[in-house]
Order: C-alpha cells, then structure tokens, then sequence
C-alpha cells in the first residue's frame, strides 16, 4: 500500500505536514483521523522503505519502532545520515530503556509507549513544530 497524502493546501503547508510510518493500517488510519481534524497535513507509510522511496518534505515524522525492513531507530538513523534533521517522536508497544536511550542519540526527543493519549501526542507534535 502506497502512502496516503492529504492536501489542506497553502504554500507553506509542509511545515504542518506530518508523517506517520507503521506498518499497521489502522494506526495509521486513526492518526490520520486525529491529524486532519487538527488541521495537519498527513502521509502514511508502511514502512521505512516506503518513506526513503517517496522522501517527502514534512515538518515532523512519527514513527513505530516495529516496522518492516528497518526498525524504527535504523529508520531515523538512515534519515539522519541523509541530513534529514526533522523532529521525531517514537511509538512503541513496549518501553525499553535500551530504545530510549538510543532515541535520545538520534535526537529522538519522545519516545511514547502504546495505546497513545492523544492529547500527549498533538502537544508533543506542537512542541516539535515550535
């Protein structure tokens, strides 16, 4: 499945455009959902190699840190190699000091445990976009 983009138009509308890598639809679908309603622009990825093939122009990435191919710690490492230097918030079904830790190396700056409150996540997302 190819990624999904929503258009809310305006010149500038990539510095509000979100990106949501997870291989599981639904996560991707409610995001989308909770994104839109606050008036982000979204796109949806199945996986890391889906984002490298399309790299988009977003403003923030939020990404699984299972996901198919490369996890999501590769996936921001490789993003940072490019000189891709968004914000990024991690989603994870399951905390591990291990993941934090090498989040915050890759200036991951929140790493968030499932099911997300998404209050926490639309603030963390504000923060990020300044």
């Amino acid at each position: 499945m190819g990624p999904a983009v929503i258009n809310n138009g305006g010149d500038n509308a990539h510095y509000r455009t979100i990106a949501v890598v997870d291989d599981d639809s639904a996560v991707c679908d409610s995001m989308r959902l909770l994104l839109e309603i606050h008036d982000f622009r979204v796109r949806t990825y199945q996986s890391a190699a889906d984002f490298l093939g399309d790299n988009p122009d977003i403003a923030c990435l939020i990404v699984d840190y299972q996901i198919p191919g490369l996890d999501g710690l590769q996936f921001v490492s490789e993003l940072r190699r490019r000189g891709r230097e968004m914000p990024a918030i991690m989603i994870t079904a399951s905390s591990d000091p291990i993941i934090e830790r090498r989040a915050a190396e890759l200036g991951i700056k929140h790493v968030l445990k499932k099911p997300l409150s998404n209050r926490v996540l639309l603030g963390l997302i504000r923060e990020a976009l300044g």
